[in-house]
């Protein structure tokens, strides 16, 4: 299977680097590589949403903005490809990525550069099309999908299973800005729902060892 993964950057440094997360990230991706290709494309995640609002407060422009975003993206990536003992140049393009995974079963990347209202999930679903990926996971800190932010309302719904049509949905009512934070954002959503790229969402990595292998897992599948 080619798998591409989402990691989402507050999973990798939520306040300091979460050592204990990244080990057993790193245990489990030992047996996954074993018989699939995967793709590990990192976001930004709290550091970049800090540097990216102190910007804002300066009244720097969303494109200068987005360009910090990606470098904290490279940034994480670099780190987790050495932390994985992986590739030691990190991809910048489709094409790298497709040369590196020729080599070795894991790659690990950022973002791969600026469009206008493009994201590391973004950039990881068109990955996930482009190398007709069996599966694309966006790894988040939350359980998965629900109508409406968890953590600023108690009666959230939480969502199983949606398709692609109804989540463009509930992307589309949400703004596009650098640095914003949703378990699947809207640049992402589109590429999934044009491509009809199967999507999970999903927290930890328990969940995402029984997605790989194909069992029910507590989380949110896109189709």
């Amino acid at each position: 299977m080619k798998i591409v993964i989402s990691l989402g950057g507050s999973l990798i440094v939520p306040n300091e680097i979460d050592y204990n997360f990244l080990k057993n990230f790193k245990k489990s991706l030992a047996k996954i590589k074993k018989d699939n290709k995967v793709i590990i494309v990192t976001g930004g995640g709290s550091i970049a949403r800090k540097y990216i609002e102190a910007l804002r407060k300066d009244k720097l422009s969303e494109e200068r903005c987005s360009l910090i975003g990606i470098k904290v993206t490279k940034l994480n990536a670099m780190f987790l490809s050495n932390f994985l003992d992986e590739n030691k140049t990190i991809p910048d393009s489709l094409e790298e990525v497709k040369k590196h995974l020729k080599k070795s079963n894991v790659v690990v990347c950022g973002a791969l550069g600026y469009h206008p209202d493009m994201t590391s999930d973004g950039d990881s679903a068109m990955i996930a099309r482009y190398l007709h990926a069996d599966i694309f996971i966006n790894m988040t800190n939350v359980k998965g999908l629900f109508d409406k932010d968890p953590r600023k309302f108690k009666n959230a719904k939480f969502i199983s299973e949606i398709s692609f049509s109804d989540f463009m949905k509930i992307s589309n009512k949400i703004k596009y800005r650098a640095g914003q934070h949703f378990v699947l954002d809207q640049s992402a959503a589109k590429i999934i729902n044009r491509y009809k790229v199967k999507t999970a969402i999903l927290q930890g990595i328990e969940n995402l060892e029984k997605a790989i292998s194909g069992k029910r897992f507590i989380g949110t599948i896109i189709r």
